[in-house]
Parts: C-alpha cells; structure tokens; sequence
C-alpha cells in the first residue's frame, strides 16, 4: 500500500497579502453608513415626540377636539415611525454585525434574541417581514381614511384617494408578501441541502433526536445463524 503524498505547499507573495489584507479591512468604509442611521434614528425619534405633542393638543383641545378617526390615524402614524425605527435597528446591528465586525455583547442580558444566529440570509428575511409591517399599516390608514370611496375619489387630510390608487397600494402590499415568502423559501430549500451537523450561514444543523437529548442507537449486529443439524 503506497504511503500518502502531502500536497505541495504554495507560498504566497508579500503583495498578495497586502491586498487580501487592504480588501478585508475595506469593511470598515461601511462603520460611517450605520453611524448616519444612528442619526436617522435620532431624527425619528425627534418626529414621534411631535407627533405625539400634536396628538395630545388635539385630544385635549375643547374647541376642535379629535375624532376617533383622526385619533386613529394619528395612533397608526406613530405605529409607523416606531415600526420604521425596528427597522433601523435591524439595519444598524445586523448589517454591523454580519459585514463589519463582530459585536460583542454574548451574554448581556438585553442581547437581542436574533443576534444570536444572524446572517445575511436571516436579515433579509426579518427586514422583509419588517416592510410588510410598515406596508400594512400604511394601507390600513389609507382603508381608514378614504371611508366610503367613490368613483370621482376621496379627500381626507388634503390627501386625494382614488380607487385606483388603493388597488395599486393593495397590488403593491401582496408582491412585499410574495417577495418575503420567496426569501424564506430559498433560505429553507438553501438550509435542507446542508447536511446534519453542518454549519449553515453561521447556525449549526440540528441532529435528528438530538433535540430530545437521545441519539440514535445503532443497529445490532447479525446474529451467526446456528450451525444446521447434521444430516444422517
């Protein structure tokens, strides 16, 4: 039996690692783009406040004191600043996390439960999920706003709505959900290719049994038939 021959080991130039090197720390061009949401964040932040200042003045305004409508539509606006802002933070510590650097919070008791096992897969179907989040509350404020529609359209708060318009949001809101589906569908056909104990964007395939702490025993070995009788 021939021995084993060890492939040859290659040397790589001086120059050839200097750019590996500048690409990898290239990544660090994008740590400016998550501190400008940072500072979008800030600003969001500064819209919910009036927003809810102008919902309080109008609540408590005798004179022209708001509808349960208007109050509504104000209720759901500031649903959409906040769910906007999730969306920020997803962007900023998954996006950093998954293509800058790692963060190091590993048992901090406030550390985000999908941080854990975050990946590009994984982010791109949480921020899907987020829009059609955002998309929903957008057509449900347009639902309530036009109210009875016409076929000449609606007028609520200076905004016009036409029937075609709200088919249009509609069309728009269900190719979010198509396109959120066709997302986690790829990331499961992607995930069931990879082989029990691998690694698969990051998270470990599970086991079959090892969930329920048990592992899978092996089959007996054959038995030796016992030897026939002699034949007389």
């Amino acid at each position: 039996m021939s021995a084993q021959t060890t492939p040859p080991a290659y040397r790589t130039a001086p120059w050839s690692k200097a750019i590996g090197l500048l690409i990898f720390t290239s990544r660090w061009l994008q740590a400016p783009l998550y501190l400008g949401l940072i500072v979008a964040q800030g600003i969001y932040v500064w819209v919910f406040l009036k927003e809810l200042w102008h919902l309080l003045e109008g609540v408590f305004n005798l004179e022209h004191a708001l509808t349960e409508a208007q109050i509504m539509l104000v209720v759901l606006g500031l649903i959409d600043v906040v769910m906007i802002a999730n969306l920020l933070i997803m962007v900023i510590i998954g996006g950093y996390e998954t293509f800058v650097s790692r963060i190091k919070v590993d048992g901090h008791p406030d550390q985000p439960e999908w941080l854990s096992h975050v990946n590009a897969n994984v982010l791109k179907v949480k921020l899907a999920m987020a829009i059609i989040g955002i998309s929903s509350i957008h057509l449900l404020k347009t639902f309530i706003g036009v109210g009875a529609i016409t076929e000449q359209g609606a007028v609520e708060n200076g905004e016009k709505y036409t029937s075609t318009g709200v088919m249009w949001q509609v069309i728009i809101h269900c190719v979010f959900i198509l396109s959120a589906l066709a997302l986690a569908w790829i990331d499961r056909m992607s995930y069931h290719r990879a082989h029990a104990g691998e690694t698969h964007d990051g998270v470990p395939v599970p086991i079959a049994g090892a969930e329920h702490g048990t592992v899978a025993a092996a089959s007996p070995a054959p038995q030796e038939h016992a030897a026939a009788p002699p034949r007389h």
